[in-house]
């Protein structure tokens, strides 16, 4: 598996996500990083496992205990991907704006037009015709 298609599969169990998240605080032991998780540690063992063959956390035994941390570079490729996203989406509500920007003047009629409360009663007749069909 990819390093992009590792970190995103590893990224979508929101119980991964929480142990980033707790992570990002700073490093712990495996310990503490079960406790709020009504998981088993064999579970916690597996999640951890996950995220570090994606490169997202590392594990290293410290005397007894196993202590983890976040790995930052293990977010890159997610961040990368995500990122010529953001271009793409900046560009198009860019070019919207720029549309809106240039439409011409609301008319009269048109700055009279019901709220959307009012449209909503307006429409509601004519949806509950539809559902009598």
């Amino acid at each position: 598996m990819d390093r992009l298609s590792a970190a995103f599969s590893a990224l979508a169990d929101p119980t991964r996500r929480a142990i980033l998240a707790r992570l990002a605080r700073g490093q712990t032991h495996v310990g503490e990083i079960g406790k709020p998780f009504h998981v088993s540690g064999p579970a916690i063992s597996r999640h951890l496992r996950v995220l570090e063959n994606a490169g997202l956390i590392e594990r290293e035994v410290d005397a007894q205990r196993r202590v983890c941390r976040l790995r930052g570079e293990g977010l890159v490729a997610a961040h990368d991907w995500v990122e010529q996203y953001r271009h793409f989406w900046e560009a198009s509500l860019d070019r919207l704006v720029e549309l809106v920007e240039q439409a011409p003047a609301l008319s009269g009629a048109e700055k009279t037009a019901p709220s959307r409360r009012n449209r909503a009663a307006s429409v509601t007749p004519v949806r509950k015709a539809r559902k009598r069909r």
